[in-house]
């Protein structure tokens, strides 16, 4: 069998001194660097925390270095942008990846060269090297009955016409692809990932409210089974001042055959075993959803 132990983390905002109220955070400006700083070493040991498990895969959380701060309108927040090749936080993360041989699936928030940003992954192959970058394909703006989330204010999509919007990346786990938060619930996120070869997809989120909540337990099961993949879902878990927004966590991986165990015991790790061979056997119940799709109602795609 080929087994790859595979981990995510489960967490919020490590740097807790953000008690100002919302009217003033603007206090914080000057401390964005403490601010990633602090998440990053909180996420650097979460890592070593994985190793220790016999992780040899991890995906962090959306946004990781810092709050989610979708949650406002705060333009000084857009000071937390780096770059995704050779910024501070992908800079560390390239050296926890050479010196433990883990790959990294690190969700940061972008700023290209042109200025612009985007919510962006980065995966790091094994032995620290950037295997490339997946950014956001659909951006939320609205609010429903816990709170309201502005993300189109802090970034935006790839271009119309971007090349390979959908990357899938070779690893030494595997064939690795990302789908971040609000894509997941697009018809195309999964099964273009799994026509482009996509053995283990990464889902990382910050959400909130009922019906998220809800198709938390459903969408991922439906696709895993649906595109023959694996699939991680990472949310955060707990509440970050000083918005106080609760984040209801449920971090799982599925596979095509359903929920797959959570075999570590820390409280901020999700830690499971795919078998990568079940994806190449025929499936239990009979079906083969890809042998018998109608050519003229498939459809591949970003939604």
């Amino acid at each position: 069998m080929t087994i790859v132990r595979a981990a995510m983390t489960e967490t919020c905002n490590a740097y807790r001194a953000v008690e100002d109220p919302v009217g003033e955070l603007s206090a914080l400006a000057d401390r964005l660097a403490d601010i990633r700083r602090a998440n990053v070493d909180h996420h650097v040991e979460l890592i070593a925390a994985a190793k220790a498990e016999g992780a040899q895969v991890i995906g962090l959380g959306e946004l990781f270095p810092a709050p989610y701060f979708a949650l406002h309108r705060d333009a000084f927040w857009m000071g937390m942008a780096e770059k995704a090749e050779d910024g501070p936080t992908i800079s560390t993360l390239r050296d926890v990846a050479r010196s433990s041989g883990i790959v990294i699936v690190a969700p940061i928030y972008e700023l290209e060269d042109t200025g612009h940003r985007f919510n962006t992954a980065v995966v790091i192959n094994a032995d620290g090297t950037v295997l490339g970058k997946h950014r956001k394909l659909h951006i939320p703006q609205g609010h429903n009955e816990q709170g309201a989330f502005d993300e189109r204010f802090y970034y935006g999509t790839p271009a119309v016409g971007t090349p390979d919007l959908q990357p899938v990346f070779s690893t030494a786990v595997g064939r690795i692809g990302v789908s971040i938060c609000y894509d997941r619930h697009f018809e195309g996120a999964v099964s273009g990932l799994a026509a482009g070869g996509a053995q283990i997809v990464f889902s990382p989120a910050v959400t909130f409210g009922a019906k998220s909540r809800r198709l938390w337990e459903l969408e991922f099961e439906v696709d895993a089974a649906r595109h023959g993949v694996f699939i991680g879902g990472s949310n955060r878990r707990g509440s970050e001042p000083p918005w106080n927004q609760e984040f209801f966590g449920g971090s799982h991986f599925v596979g095509p055959d359903g929920r797959l165990e959570n075999r570590s015991e820390h409280e901020n790790l999700i830690v499971s075993d795919l078998d990568l061979e079940v994806l190449d056997g025929p499936d239990g119940s009979g079906w083969d959803l890809r042998r018998d799709a109608r050519a003229d109602l498939r459809r591949w795609g970003t939604g």
